[in-house]
């Protein structure tokens, strides 16, 4: 299998350049295997680029830009879609490719795999002695609350207010951080998008000069 990594040699936008050079970068770190396809000074590599994103992968306008990754003929991602694998440290899974034995992502993916048995190794053990034993403690703590009268069935009625008391706040809380990391994400997709509005203004004049270029050339023959 063979990772191409489609470019823009000649681009304009400082922001593609960085994102080429920090995909190449962390490939060539991982000592992953991967072809450099330029698609400034090769119309055949801009025309396969284009025609093999796929449709709902596009921009607005219809254009992708680089850098663009695939494994093979098999669509990978943007680098939106790179950095995301790789802050979650899934880069050879977003690669289409094996993790190497004894990396990160190898013992996550284990981790991952024996977690639920990691964490609830014997669902027996964590029943009650007096379930396992047939109820019959709790048959006595029954008869003890009824004998009681009315003072249990207080207290229990103050727990679960207190309970659920707790309950409402963690709940506000937790509503709380929501819409701070919402309100966190609304800006970061602002950024992306106001990033990715300038990358494509910039690769479509970048277009326009090559074809003026061309047209130039045309008309010198």
């Amino acid at each position: 299998m063979v990772i191409k990594v489609f470019l823009a040699s000649s681009s304009g936008s400082t922001a593609i350049k960085k994102k080429q050079q920090d995909v190449v970068s962390f490939l060539d770190a991982l000592k992953v295997d991967y072809t450099e396809l330029d698609i400034a000074c090769n119309e055949q590599n801009r025309m396969w680029m284009r025609q093999n994103v796929p449709e709902e992968k596009k921009p607005s306008n219809g254009i992708p830009l680089p850098p663009q990754i695939f494994n093979e003929e098999s669509y990978c991602g943007d680098y939106d879609t790179f950095f995301d694998a790789k802050e979650d440290n899934r880069v050879y899974t977003f690669l289409g490719l094996p993790p190497p034995p004894g990396s990160k992502e190898a013992e996550q993916t284990d981790k991952e795999l024996n977690g639920t048995l990691e964490e609830h190794p014997d669902d027996a053990a964590e029943v009650p002695v007096e379930e396992r034993n047939g109820g019959s403690h709790r048959e006595e703590e029954e008869g003890e609350r009824e004998g009681e009268g009315g003072e249990a069935e207080d207290e229990e009625t103050e727990g679960d207010t207190a309970l659920a008391e707790e309950e409402d706040e963690e709940e506000a809380e937790g509503e709380e951080d929501n819409e701070e990391e919402a309100q966190a994400e609304e800006e970061e997709d602002q950024e992306r998008e106001d990033l990715r509005s300038e990358e494509e203004e910039e690769l479509q004049q970048l277009e326009e000069e090559e074809d003026a270029e061309e047209q130039e050339e045309d008309e010198e023959e």
